[in-house]
This record gives structure tokens, C-alpha cells and sequence, in this order.
């Protein structure tokens, strides 16, 4: 049986190269959206209904949470994987980025839930059924910019930085029951709708910066979500990979 994967914010930018990957390789794939209905119910048309669902969800709401996982279990038997993809209300724009002291505790708040407090209700909303069956994998989507902010985005940067620690305990906790929990740390992707924003002149900078000389894609991100989401990961836990070009190096 093929693996069933969630994938947050999945209609469209990151998630929807993220779910597309995941569908070429054969994995069945419950799009989650929030606002782009339109789009996630389209990309789940053009997967076909035997491996694709779109079903709407606010990932911050842990009512709304249950209910997803349970509609995604409903329709293909169980949930294998879960992807913490969706971003909220971010846009990488370094000529609209607040300084540090312009910036307010509801501004750092926001990105936190978007990025911790979603990742924790999808990961304990589906916990249950990977501790029954002894098996589980959760891939959540990080950043290189808190090892190098080329731009001080403080407060996307800071909930991302914190989403290491979020998966690093979740794995050791959880390793015994055969659970997995991984980051993906991309650089700035060329192009999704969260950075269509950024200038030609940061991109540049950064491809110029990278031993490779090119920015990071949505497909180099999506290929190792596949892989983590495999069967040949499952030797894997409580790493995070950062996919730039090279551009830091651990």
C-alpha cells in the first residue's frame, strides 16, 4: 500500500510542488488549504479522486485540526505522513520588513502560531494512529535564514528557528514508537507567492553566494520532502536538511 501524506498549505506555492512530487512518486496526498480553494480543489482534480483530496482547514485551530485528519483518515484509511507546510500571512519583501524596533510582540505571535502552535496540532492530532501502528513521519518546513539572515526577517525567522527544537524532541520522545520528525530548511525559494515580492537584487546576491550559483527551487525542497516521506527514510530522525545551494554548510 502506497503512503498517505499531509501536506499543509498545500494548494498552492512550496505545498503545491511538495504535493505534485508526492503524486508523481505514487503516494496518495490530503491537500490541506485555508483560503485557496480553488486552487487545492483543482490540484486534486488533476491528481485524480483515488489519491487526492483537497479539504479545508485554519491549521491554527486545533477543532479545525481534528477534523481534517479525521476527514484525510476517512477517505484513504490512514494518515503515514504529515508535512508542516503552510505559512501564515508572510511575505518575504526586504523593502516592507519591519526593524527590530518597529516590530511588536503580535507580529512575533503570529508566526509563532502559524508555525509552532500549527505543527503542534497536526503532529498531536494525528499521534494517536502512529502510535498504533508503531510507525509514523513527520516533515516540517524550516528555513536557512536562521543560520543566515541575508535579510532579518526577526519574526518568520525566530518561529522556524524554534520548529528545530519543536521536531528534535518529538523524535526523541517518540523514536520508540517508530515515529520519525524532520526538518527541511530551504532557502529563499525562486519562486512561490510568498517570495514573488523579493527583489531581483537579493536573488542575485544569493545565488552569486552559493557554491552551486543558483537559488533554491520549490522542486529542491520538494524532492527531499519525497525522500524523508519514503520508506527508504525511515532510518531518519531528528535531523534538519538545508537545501540552498550551499549556501550555509553544517
Amino acid at each position: 500500500m502506497s503512503r498517505t501524506v499531509l501536506v499543509t498549505g498545500g494548494g498552492r506555492g512550496l505545498g503545491a510542488s511538495i504535493v505534485k512530487t508526492l503524486a508523481q512518486q505514487g503516494f496518495k496526498v490530503v491537500i490541506n488549504y485555508y483560503q485557496s480553494k480553488d486552487a487545492a480543489e483543482k490540484l486534486a482534480s488533476e491528481i485524480g479522486e483515488d489519491n487526492a483530496i483537497a479539504i479545508q482547514a485554519d491549521v491554527t485551530n486545533r477543532a479545525e485540526v481534528d477534523e481534517l485528519i479525521k476527514q484525510g483518515t476517512d477517505h484513504f484509511g490512514q494518515i503515514d505522513v504529515v508535512v508542516n507546510n503552510a505559512l501564515v500571512d508572510f511575505k518575504f519583501d526586504p523593502t516592507k520588513q519591519k526593524s527590530f524596533t518597529e516590530l511588536t510582540w503580535d507580529d512575533y505571535q503570529k508566526q509563532l502560531d502559524g508555525t509552532l502552535k500549527a505543527a503542534f496540532n497536526i503532529a498531536q492530532s494525528v499521534m494517536p494512529q502512529f502510535i498504533e501502528r508503531q510507525n509514523g513521519s513527520i516533515i516540517s518546513i524550516g528555513t536557512n535564514l536562521y543560520q543566515n539572515p541575508v535579510v532579518p526577517y526577526h519574526e518568520y525567522t525566530t518561529a522556524k528557528a524554534g520548529l528545530i527544537g519543536f521536531t528534535r524532541n518529538i523524535a526523541s520522545e517518540l523514536g520508540v514508537h517508530g515515529i520519525k520528525a524532520n526538518v527541511v530548511s530551504g532557502g529563499l525559494l525562486k519562486m512561490t507567492d510568498a517570495s514573488a515580492v523579493t527583489t531581483p537584487e537579493v536573488f542575485d546576491l544569493i545565488a552569486q553566494s552559493t557554491p552551486l550559483k543558483k537559488v533554491t527551487t520549490p522542486q529542491d525542497v520538494a524532492n527531499m520532502v519525497a525522500f524523508l516521506a519514503s520508506e527508504q527514510a525511515d532510518g531518519i530522525t531528528g535531523q534538519n536538511f538545508t537545501i540552498d545551494g550551499g549556501l550555509t554548510m553544517n
